[in-house]
Parts: structure tokens; sequence; C-alpha cells
């Protein structure tokens, strides 16, 4: 071969080299903006956004505490995403803001509790025992259905009861609605309350003493929370895979490690 055919074979090898580069230099990731309540407890989704800069997404954790902001920061672009609600929840918000948020995955169900500073069975409630549950709508209606079917109570037949459907309450409870993430500290005040498995997980309190647990039953699919969307991004298939990344066995056996297995992965549950 000639000098200059070597040369010119040269000069096109680092052309395609040089293009190559370019191209992988070009390669930009995709930003994902989700929204959560709280912290990152146990560090999920860091977790869920480390596997997902493999695929060239970047996934950015926006905490919030209160859990209208998030749906608000959806519905008006500042989010493209979140995970912070249940399925009844979202339902209601969106009838009320007239919005169309839609979930898009599930993620977890965090099963209510009966927790106590002063009696170690439900046996021991007397009458006019006070009692704390929390004062959202799905956690009030949740609250209400556990005491139910734990025999305290009994409930008009009503999808979505509240405290005005109770129909008899033979033991006169005193039940009094307060914050959910305020119950853990008003436990000394009252005989038991009632607590959200995340909010128990938080506040430190042994799930193992808990007086009683709801059941996961087919009837706990309305408490299933999901990673909500805008409903015009519902087949994004970017939002697609960060769901995908989150519904991994990795994750689930860190969610179950962090929460002490009260917390459980609803997407492999077969209700």
């Amino acid at each position: 071969m000639k000098k200059g055919q070597w040369f010119g074979l040269v000069l096109a090898l680092v052309a395609v080299f040089s293009l190559t580069a370019c191209g992988k230099s070009a390669q930009k990731e995709t930003t994902v903006k989700l929204g959560i309540v709280g912290s990152d407890k146990g560090g999920v989704w860091k977790t869920v956004a480390g596997n997902l800069k493999e695929q060239g997404i970047d996934l950015k954790i926006v905490q919030f505490s209160d859990y209208n902001q998030p749906n608000i920061a959806l519905r008006d672009g500042d989010l493209d995403l979140n995970a912070t609600q249940q399925r009844s929840f979202l339902a209601t918000w969106d009838k009320d803001h007239k919005s169309s948020l839609t979930p898009i995955g599930d993620t977890v169900i965090a099963p209510l509790a009966v927790y106590s500073k002063k009696l170690t069975s439900l046996k021991q409630l007397k009458k006019g025992a006070s009692v704390a549950i929390p004062n959202d709508s799905t956690d009030e209606t949740r609250s209400l259905e556990l005491l139910a079917d734990a025999k305290l109570i009994t409930l008009d037949n009503k999808a979505l009861p509240t405290l005005h459907d109770i129909k008899s309450n033979k033991l006169g409870l005193k039940i009094k609605e307060l914050d959910p993430n305020l119950i853990p500290t008003s436990l000394p005040d009252v005989d038991i309350a009632i607590i959200n498995s995340g909010i128990a997980a938080d506040a430190r309190l042994n799930p193992d003493k808990a007086l009683y647990r709801a059941k996961v039953t087919k009837a706990s699919k309305p408490w299933i929370n999901v990673v909500a969307a805008r409903k015009g991004d519902v087949h994004n298939k970017t939002y697609q895979k960060v769901v995908k990344a989150y519904q991994q066995p990795q994750i689930g056996k860190l969610i179950k490690k962090v929460n002490r297995n009260t917390v459980l992965p609803a997407w492999n549950l077969k209700l």
C-alpha cells in the first residue's frame, strides 16, 4: 500500500473514532423529577435511582412534608411523577381538584395497626376508652374498618365510611382524629392508637407489640400506594422504566427490611 493510501486510511479511522466519541459525549441523561413525602427511608428510591443511571435516566427525588403538595406540583408540571399516596386518596384528590392524575404502577401497602402504651390486649379496653385515629380521609376509613374487623364497632354498609357511619359502639369508644404524624407522640394520652405502618416504623414502634393489625385482602386494593403521572404521560416509556426499576425483587427485599416487614411490596400481591 502506498504512503498516500496509508495516510488516507489513518485519517478515515481517526474520523470514525472521533464521530463515535462525539456520539457518546452527545448522549445526555433524561432527568425525571419524582416527589415523595418525608424521607427516603432506607434509601429505597436512592437505590432505584442508582439502577436507573445505567439506563440513562437521572431520577431526582423531591421531598415534601404535605400530602397535597406533590399532587399540585405534578398537576402543574413541576414534577414528572410522584409516589406519595394510595389509590383511594388519589381518586378523591382528582375529584375534588378536577384533575386527572393517574396511577401508572403499584408500590407498597402499609397496613394499619393498633398500638398502646397502656394496654397489652384489646380485651383490656374499658367503656369510654380513648382511641386516636388519623384525620385524613382514607386512613380514617381504614381505621374504622379495622375497628369493625376487631368487633369493637359496627358500620353502616357504605363504601367509604366516616365517623358519622358508626352504627354501634358498644364500649362507647371516644374516637379522636389527629394528624397521622402526631399520633405516635399521643400514645401516652390515649388508650389505643391506630397508626400507619410506615409512620410507626419512623417512630421506632415495635411492630411485634402491635395489639392488632389490619389484614391484607382483596378489599385492601384501594389502600395500595402508587406511582402517579399526568394522564397524558401514562404510556411514557421513560416513566414506565422508573416503575419497572422500582418493582424489582431487590427493592422488595429492601422495603421489607427497612420497615421490619410491616410495609409490603404491592406489585406482586395476589389479591
